[in-house]
């Protein structure tokens, strides 16, 4: 029989390109050269008969057949290479190595993770460095927890799982709680803005149906715990995802200062990839992750 399939080598070169978006960053991460990527390429191009990539100024711009050639074979890529690495390291069936968007890791994961430990003792588990721009194909990696919309990830490619952080709500010293009788009180108080979110008070304000003049913020920092910390120092009040403050409030550090959430599209999911081998510690894992995100009634944290 007559096989129509190109060459491994070929299909590394075109998947790792296609995702850094240059030849030569291609042939770095494959410790080739520039040119056995352009070879590589041209191979696969005249094997398909069809042009994947094209040049925009300094980048190599994937066609939209390229698009829809990468899409079809970028899971076929990623099983055969976790497999491979699988029986080259012979990992643990019960070992599960897992990549955490770092405020929801620090500020929701890691004080639950004692409790998986006690009801799984079996697997092991590890965390991968957050990259901001991981394409979630990474062989030696079983899942991901990312920001995220519906629709955000390819569905033929990835399964995600909602967790928390649609839940957006204001929050305040304790000690300012009884000043704050509806939304426009908070107006009168500093408004403290997240740098990279500055659309969170909009979102609210709009949310619950107050009308504002221009928001200005009287200071903005580029994490939550920062952001708490100025909210607990006095410096003002501040609308943040409830999942990532749990711990404040609980303690009674802060307080939410209006009880109306607001529901964002932005929100916090466990991703993996569906052609991957099933995985019983990863099944295990979700099954954990989803109670503690949405418990039944009685559950607590």
């Amino acid at each position: 029989m007559r096989m129509h399939s190109p060459s491994l080598s070929e299909l590394h070169a075109f998947a790792v390109a296609a995702r850094l978006g240059h030849f030569s960053k291609a042939a770095e991460e494959l410790a080739v050269t520039q040119g056995a990527i352009s070879r590589a390429i041209a191979r696969l191009e005249e094997h398909l008969g069809i042009a994947l990539f094209a040049r925009e100024g300094r980048y190599n711009v994937l066609t939209r057949a390229g698009a829809d050639y990468l899409q079809a074979i970028g899971p076929s890529i990623a099983t055969i290479e976790s497999a491979t690495l699988a029986v080259r390291t012979r990992r643990d069936a019960r070992q599960l190595r897992v990549s955490v968007t770092p405020t929801l890791f620090s500020h929701w994961l890691i004080p639950r993770l004692p409790d998986f430990s006690a009801r799984h003792p079996g697997i092991g588990l590890s965390f991968a460095p957050y990259r901001r721009d991981d394409p979630l194909t990474a062989p030696d990696i079983d899942a991901w927890i990312r920001t995220g919309e519906d629709g955000s990830w390819p569905e033929a490619t990835i399964a995600a799982d909602y967790l928390v952080g649609r839940e957006l709500v204001p929050i305040c010293r304790t000690q300012d709680l009884e000043a704050i009788r509806c939304p426009a009180d908070l107006l009168r108080h500093p408004l403290l803005f997240h740098t990279n979110y500055p659309g969170n008070w909009e979102s609210w304000l709009a949310g619950v149906g107050c009308s504002h003049g221009p928001l200005r913020p009287a200071a903005d920092f580029e994490s939550v715990a920062l952001l708490v910390q100025a909210v607990i120092a006095g410096l003002g009040v501040a609308v943040v995802q409830r999942c990532l403050v749990e711990p404040e409030l609980a303690t009674g550090r802060i307080g939410i200062a209006i009880d109306h959430t607001v529901l964002l599209q932005r929100a916090y999911y466990l991703c993996r990839l569906n052609m991957r081998p099933a995985n019983p510690a990863l099944a295990d894992f979700r099954q954990w992750l989803l109670a503690q995100a949405h418990p039944v009634e009685g559950d607590a944290f």
